[in-house]
């Protein structure tokens, strides 16, 4: 079994998703399961607020008045517990957008952290546990595909995502993880019954 990787799945709930929304929560689960959870305070200037998005994610703009942290805690706390680690969500563009938003609101560098596709995650996850058991690399693609589209089958039968960060964040991690057991165990069905090469 190969050891986890320094990796971490993250999502974003905003205020809205027009062109001044913002970040409103982010959440994160890594590699081995820890995670957190952080309300936003609006910063000063950040307005946009969309009624449509409150009565999908049900946070109201009061409650992050009353509860959020500021962007600057949020920021830090990101860098800190962040840096160094591969970073992924299933919408990078929209948490890369949330991301830089949060960023430059704490004034830090917009590229300080760097978001990836979550399947990425599952990419690499599949190929270093065939590589690993030793799958010769023309095998890959079919394996890959089967493994995927079993997790996926699985993943969809929780039901659609809740739109809360952190629930959303370890939905992810969970299809990671799963992902990463059906190919350690597909590449050991495979083999032992492939030809000796």
């Amino acid at each position: 079994m190969t050891a986890l990787p320094d990796i971490a799945f993250l999502d974003f709930e905003a205020s809205s998703l027009g062109k001044y929304g913002y970040p409103i929560e982010v959440a994160w689960v890594l590699g081995d399961g820890e995670e957190e959870s952080h309300l936003i305070r609006p910063a000063p200037g950040w307005g946009d607020w969309d009624i449509e998005a409150e009565a999908v994610h049900g946070i109201s703009r009061e409650r992050l008045e009353e509860e959020g942290e500021p962007v600057e805690d949020v920021a830090r706390r990101m860098l800190s517990v962040l840096s160094g680690r591969a970073l992924y969500a299933t919408a990078p563009s929209w948490d890369g957008k949330w991301l830089s938003r949060l960023l430059r609101g704490a004034g830090l560098p917009r590229h300080a952290l760097r978001i990836q596709d979550t399947e990425a995650a599952h990419t690499l996850a599949m190929r270093e546990e065939l590589q690993a058991a030793g799958i010769p690399e023309d095998f890959h693609a079919d394996i890959m595909q089967a493994i995927l589209s079993a997790a996926q089958r699985r993943d969809s039968e929780i039901g659609p995502a809740v739109h809360r960060a952190l629930a959303d964040a370890r939905r992810e991690q969970r299809l990671w993880r799963d992902i990463r057991r059906l190919a350690r165990e597909t590449a050991e069905e495979r083999r032992q019954v492939l030809p000796d090469r």
